[in-house]
C-alpha cells in the first residue's frame, strides 16, 4: 500500500504536489467541489504538474453544489443525491466531474451520496438508485467507477444501492473514521460487509457521537476508535493494495503536523 494526501483542487496545483514530495508522498486524491474548475486550462495544470512531481492522483473526490449540513438533522435534506430538490443538479455536477477526471487521466470518482435510504421497498429508494444508475452509466462509457464515500448509512444499506444499481462500475471509498463520526459502524466490521468493493481508503480517526444532532470528532489518527492494526491488516487479506490517503480536516500547522505524524504512524503498519 502507498500512503497519499488529501488535496483540494486550486491553480496552486503544481505547489501543492511539491509539497507531497517534500513530504515524502507519492499519491493523492484531488478534490474538487467548484464546477468553475473543471475547465481544459485547469487539467492542463493538473497534469503538468503530475509530470513535475511523479504523482498519482488515484481518485477524484468530486464535490457537488447547493446546501451541504453535516450533521443528523438537517443532512438527510440536504447531502448528496438523495434529496430531490438538489438531485438533478447535483447529477450533472457528478457528470462533468468525470469528464474533467477523464482529462486528467483519473479514472475512480468519488463523491457522498448522501443518507442513503434504508428501505428498498420506498419510492425514494427506487428513484435514488435509478440517479445513482444513471450517474454511474455516464462514468462507464468514460471507462471510470463511481465510488461511494463511507459514512452516512450502514454498510449493508451501501451494499443494497450497489447491488440495485447494478452497473458493475461501482466501488466504495472507505473512510475509515466516516463510519464511526456517523455512528453507523466499526470500519473494520464493515469490511465483511462491503470489503470486495473497497477501491480506495481514506486514513482518517474519530470518536463516536455524544447527542442524536452532531456528529463525532474527528481526532488525529491513533487518538480516536479506529483500530488500525485490524484494519490494515483486513485489508491486506481482501487483497486491497491501493493507496491509504490521509485526511485531516483542519487547517494550518497542525494540519501538517497531524499529517506528518499520521504517515510515521501507518508506515509502521503497512
Amino acid at each position: 500500500m502507498k500512503l497519499g494526501v488529501f488535496v483540494t483542487l486550486s491553480a496552486d496545483i503544481d505547489t501543492e504536489f511539491c509539497r507531497l514530495r517534500e513530504n515524502g508522498f507519492s499519491t493523492c486524491q484531488l478534490s474538487v467541489w467548484d464546477d468553475r474548475l473543471k475547465t481544459d486550462e485547469m487539467a492542463e495544470l493538473v497534469n503538468q504538474a503530475k509530470k513535475n512531481h511523479q504523482i498519482e492522483i488515484t481518485a477524484l473526490w468530486c464535490g457537488w453544489e447547493g446546501p451541504a449540513k453535516w450533521n443528523f438533522s438537517e443532512g438527510p435534506l440536504t447531502l448528496g443525491l438523495v434529496p430531490a430538490a438538489f438531485r438533478f443538479t447535483r447529477m450533472k455536477n457528478l457528470m462533468l466531474g468525470s469528464d474533467f477526471a477523464k482529462k486528467i487521466g483519473v479514472t475512480d470518482i468519488a463523491t457522498h451520496m448522501g443518507f442513503l435510504p434504508e428501505n428498498p421497498g420506498t419510492t425514494e429508494f427506487h428513484e435514488v438508485v435509478a440517479a445513482i444508475r444513471a450517474v454511474a452509466e455516464y462514468m462507464k462509457s468514460n471507462g471510470q467507477y463511481l465510488l461511494f464515500e463511507t459514512g452516512q448509512e450502514t454498510p449493508v444499506a451501501l451494499r443494497r444501492v450497489i447491488e440495485a444499481v447494478g452497473t458493475g462500475n461501482l466501488g466504495i471509498n472507505l473512510d475509515s473514521a466516516n463510519l464511526i463520526l456517523y455512528g453507523k459502524a466499526n470500519p473494520v466490521d464493515a469490511l465483511d460487509v462491503f470489503g470486495k468493493f473497497v477501491r480506495g481508503v481514506h486514513a482518517k480517526d474519530g470518536l463516536y457521537p455524544t447527542d442524536g444532532q452532531n456528529l463525532g470528532e474527528e481526532v488525529p489518527i491513533g487518538q480516536g476508535k479506529v483500530d488500525f492494526p485490524a484494519l490494515i491488516d483486513r485489508l491486506k487479506e481482501l487483497g486491497y493494495s491501493g493507496a491509504l490517503t490521509i485526511e485531516r480536516e483542519i487547517s494550518g500547522p497542525e494540519q501538517i503536523k497531524d499529517i506528518l505524524e499520521a504517515k510515521a504512524f501507518l508506515e509502521k503498519l503497512i
